[in-house]
């Protein structure tokens, strides 16, 4: 176990391999059982409790392993919580641990989808059995099944008002980095001044002005896609139980 944990070496990891697509499928298996036996899930809070403080411990447990890990390596600097995933993780821990309507919607717009695109398209060096490969899909699996998660649990946090203050925030949060913390640091988090290492859709938004107004809209149109879905979820589902 200590040679894979500790280790920053092994096998080059492959993009849609075998152990990429059976953590894909775990992914969806997972929010299959969620919305499907949602009911049932909301009518049992001996197991809705028990779901609760699971993705709780996944998120923490995960953040502080990786920080302990990077920290050995020294290689911290570049992955430290800043990215979107990494505020969604700790958002959503809150969240769960407080059940705060703000904190619950910031989570549901900046954790699921985002946790979900890195999913498609990881940025890994290493796969199986490599701690990395381990870390980062538990990890960004239990961010965007604590998104859907909260969200199914408080459906009428989800709003257009709500939608629109968490990309305030988002924007105001990433002129923070952009002028501040990517340049003290030397890094590139909220992949404001480039795009990943790997080929993701962020590769289609352009380079120089263009790209973070492209990435900007881009933001806004997730976020609206996502509030459209789940209304017609929450709708439809309103609609059955009536």
């Amino acid at each position: 176990m200590k040679e894979w944990f500790m280790t920053k070496n092994g096998e080059p990891f492959s993009n849609f391999g075998t152990s990429h697509l059976i953590m894909l499928s775990l992914f969806f298996i997972s929010v299959f059982f969620i919305l499907y036996f949602s009911n049932e899930i909301w009518s049992n809070n001996k197991f809705i409790q028990t779901l609760r403080w699971l993705l709780f411990i996944l998120l923490i447990s995960s953040e502080l392993t990786y920080q302990s890990w990077t920290a050995v390596h020294g290689i911290w600097k570049d992955s430290l919580p800043f990215h979107l995933c990494g505020i969604a993780s700790l958002t959503g821990a809150l969240a769960l641990l407080t059940l705060n309507k703000k904190l619950i919607a910031i989570t549901f717009f900046i954790g699921l989808i985002p946790a979900f695109a890195a999913m498609i398209t990881p940025e890994l060096p290493y796969d199986f059995p490599n701690f990395r490969f381990f870390k980062f899909f538990i990890h960004h699996m239990a961010i965007s099944l604590t998104s859907i998660f909260l969200a199914t649990m408080k459906p009428y946090t989800i709003t257009v008002k709500s939608m629109l203050w968490t990309y305030l925030y988002l924007v105001l949060y990433a002129l923070i980095i952009g002028f501040f913390i990517n340049p003290w640091l030397e890094a590139n988090y909220l992949y404001l001044s480039d795009t990943p290492t790997t080929n993701s859709p962020l590769d289609l938004l352009g380079d120089g002005f263009w790209y973070p107004i492209n990435l900007g809209m881009l933001g806004i149109i997730v976020f609206s896609i996502q509030y459209l879905c789940f209304y017609s979820l929450r709708k439809r589902k309103a609609t059955t139980i009536r």
